[in-house]
């Protein structure tokens, strides 16, 4: 088999990956996709690993090896991850990527007196008269 085949089908992993890491809300499903392209880097470490084996006969698999920490590290990573994300979800009640920033940085987007994270506008007092800036 070519190494053509792999690395195509690599380079589509990792570009589904990417655009779910990159367009996804929901925190598992970037989980996921980080899967995606780490799959994608295991693929491809495979290939390399038996077509470079075949031209120089050399039979210590490194690439191979290298697969398996990869596993190791998906494995270990998407378990911490998944912890994080049910935390949050517990405490937050969403696991929505935007609603957690904006949480965190003090803006309420349902707010309509805050113009600015962490900035509330002041409402004028009692007997004053509300300027308008410019």
């Amino acid at each position: 088999m070519h190494l053509a085949y792999p690395a195509v089908l690599a380079a589509l992993l990792f570009c589904t990956g990417l655009y779910g890491v990159l367009a996804r809300r929901n925190a598992i499903l970037v989980l996921m996709s980080v899967e995606l392209m780490l799959n994608a880097v295991n693929l491809n470490l495979v290939a390399f690993d038996a077509w470079l084996s075949r031209a120089a006969e050399d039979t210590l698999h490194s690439g191979q090896a290298l697969a398996l920490f990869t596993i190791a590290v998906a494995a270990a990573e998407i378990g911490i991850g998944l912890a994080i994300v049910l935390a949050v979800y517990r405490n937050r009640g969403t696991s929505d990527i935007d609603r957690l920033r904006d949480t965190a940085e003090g803006h309420d987007p349902d707010d309509p007196d805050s113009d600015a994270p962490g900035r509330a506008i002041p409402a004028p007092a009692a007997g004053e008269k509300a300027e308008a800036t410019a």
